[in-house]
């Protein structure tokens, strides 16, 4: 009755516990996602190599020469065993190897500046990291979003990612692979849904009140229809994202909206990361070699 009690119990810890796993890295929907879950696997699997039998002897051998039994008086007739030697050796020198080999092959395999190999044409979609929420610009297409992502599933996406503020981290646990938005600088992901959903979308790097609430809605739908559809509904809105919308997007806001532009200017991205790579006017540039690059509209 007891064994069938600490059963059920233990059963619903464990139930407990491998809940928090949903929509995490732990439940991939995308095949970096996937990728990434079997490399924690393998790699906490090779560590428990090690790891369970240290554990087991220790509580083992602090059971067996505990004090009071007399009987097990602990005295060892050798100073060596070639056997234990090789063991403590071998051991952890093969499984660093091992672990060494799937590091160099996942590191390359998962580099998120790599294009995905797919039939499908990919989907091209700039992101800005600001305070604090995220915008979406689709250059393709000439549409933008603030706090909401879409794509069809089965279709790579290419990410360039920037920030024009402090810098945060773009992810999206279930499909995989975050990466740092600076100021100043476009990094890249590249990504794919391999089922249609909404997925969780978070910046995984502190960047201040308002971090809590920076969060976004990915939208992998069914068909490519269906994604035609999502791109006609921001298209009927009449906001557009110019220069100047985008100065008061750009004021820090918290919990913000989604937000739709149904037109975007071409070279939105290119013109908020340029915006940091020119000096201002009553800098002394006298102890400065090189070249500084005209401002707009000035001729160089």
């Amino acid at each position: 009755m007891f064994i069938k009690s600490l059963s059920k119990a233990t059963l619903a810890i464990f139930s407990i516990l491998l809940s928090g796993c949903a929509g995490g890295v732990l439940d991939p929907k995308g095949q970096i996602g996937i990728d990434e879950k079997n490399l924690i696997v393998i790699a906490t699997l090779l560590m428990l190599i090690v790891v369970i039998p240290v554990i087991f002897m220790t509580l083992f051998f602090a059971w067996k020469y505990r004090d009071g039994r007399d009987h097990e008086i602990y005295t060892p007739k050798w100073a060596h065993s070639t056997l234990i030697e090789t063991v403590v050796w071998f051991v952890p020198i093969v499984i660093v190897v091992i672990l060494g080999v799937i590091t160099w092959v996942s590191t390359h395999e998962l580099d998120p500046y790599k294009p995905l190999k797919h039939e499908a044409t990919p989907i091209e979609v700039e992101v800005v990291s600001l305070n604090w929420k995220w915008l979406f610009i689709y250059p393709e297409l000439g549409i933008a979003s603030v706090n909401e992502l879409a794509f069809p599933a089965n279709v790579p996406v290419n990410f360039k990612i920037t920030s024009d503020t402090a810098m945060n981290s773009f992810f999206i646990p279930q499909l995989g692979s975050q990466i740092y938005s600076m100021a100043g600088m476009a990094t890249q992901l590249h990504l794919i849904a391999n089922e249609a959903g909404t997925f969780n979308g978070i910046s995984a790097n502190y960047s201040g009140a308002g971090f809590a609430g920076m969060k976004f809605k990915a939208i992998a739908t069914a068909t490519p229809e269906e994604f035609d559809a999502w791109v006609a509904k921001v298209k009927s809105h009449d906001q557009k994202l110019d220069e100047q919308s985008y100065q008061l997007l750009a004021k820090p806001s918290e919990n913000n909206p989604v937000q739709y532009y149904g037109h975007a200017s071409k070279g939105m991205f290119n013109h908020i990361v340029m915006q940091y790579m020119y000096m201002e006017p009553s800098m002394d540039m006298s102890q400065h070699s090189g070249h500084m690059p005209a401002k707009h509209g000035e001729s160089k």
